[in-house]
C-alpha cells in the first residue's frame, strides 16, 4: 500500500466511538475502522521504516506492528472495551523505538526510545550514566535534542538520585529516569491529511536516531 493521508472522516470514528462503547456498535463499523486507521497507519510506517534502513544500517530495524484497539480490562476499575486511538510502533531488535506513532482523541504523541526500562535495563542505564565516557556520551546527545526543541523525557522518573550516586552528580536527572524518549513536534495542521506525513516523520526520525542507536548499542 502507498500513504496517501488519513481520510478526513478519521478522527469522527473516535468521536463515535466515544459515544457508542458497545460491542455491537464496534462489529458493525469494524471495517470502517481498519480502512480509516489500521491501513493507512500500517502504509504509513512501512513506508516510514524502508526511507530509515540507511539511517540506522547496520543496524536492522523490526516489521512496524500495530497495537490492538481493544483495551485489557483485567486489572482496570476503567471497563471501556475499546481506546480512541490507533497507535503503532517501529521496535528495534533490543527494545528500544525507532518511532511511535499515536494518533487519536485521548492523545497525540509521535516519538522514539525507551518508554519504561525492564529492572534489568534500569541497572544498566544507571551504569551508563554514572560511567564518564557512556554517561557523557548520552547527555551530549540528550543536550543537543533539546536545544534542537525536542522534549526528552524519562517514564515516571524518580524524585530522588538513586542509592549508590551522589546526590550531585553532574548527571542526577538522567540517573532518576526509568526510560528515556524524545517526542516530535506536534503534526503541522492539516498534514495528517497529506502523503508529506510520512516525509515529515522521517524528518523527525533522522534528528532523534542517535539517542536511539545509543540505547540499542547498550542494549537499553
Amino acid at each position: 500500500m502507498t500513504f496517501t493521508g488519513f481520510d478526513r472522516t478519521a478522527p469522527q470514528f473516535f468521536h463515535e466511538l466515544t459515544a457508542e462503547m458497545n460491542r455491537v456498535w464496534f462489529t458493525a463499523n469494524k471495517e470502517r475502522y481498519e480502512a480509516l486507521w489500521v491501513q493507512p497507519m500500517t502504509a504509513l510506517l512501512e513506508d516510514v521504516t524502508g526511507r530509515l534502513g540507511k539511517v540506522y544500517a547496520p543496524m536492522k530495524l523490526g516489521k512496524p506492528k500495530l497495537f490492538r484497539i481493544y483495551r485489557d480490562t483485567r486489572f482496570s476499575k476503567d471497563k471501556t472495551p475499546y481506546k480512541t486511538h490507533c497507535a503503532g510502533v517501529i521496535p528495534t531488535r533490543k527494545g528500544a523505538a525507532a518511532m511511535y506513532v499515536h494518533l487519536g482523541l485521548d492523545e497525540e504523541f509521535i516519538g522514539v526510545g525507551s518508554y519504561f526500562f525492564d529492572d534489568k535495563q534500569l541497572v544498566k542505564w544507571r551504569k551508563l550514566v554514572a560511567a564518564d565516557k557512556t554517561g557523557k556520551e548520552i547527555a551530549g546527545i540528550v543536550g543537543k535534542l533539546r536545544k534542537a526543541k525536542y522534549p526528552v523525557n524519562g517514564h515516571d522518573s524518580y524524585k530522588k538520585v538513586p542509592k549508590g550516586f551522589a546526590p550531585d552528580h553532574p548527571r542526577a536527572e538522567l540517573l532518576k529516569m526509568r526510560g528515556l524518549t524524545a517526542g516530535f513536534p506536534a503534526i503541522p495542521k492539516g498534514l495528517l491529511h497529506k502523503p508529506g506525513l510520512s516525509s515529515w516523520l522521517v524528518e523527525h526520525a533522522r534528528a532523534t536516531a542517535p539517542m536511539v542507536k545509543w540505547l540499542f548499542r547498550h542494549g537499553c
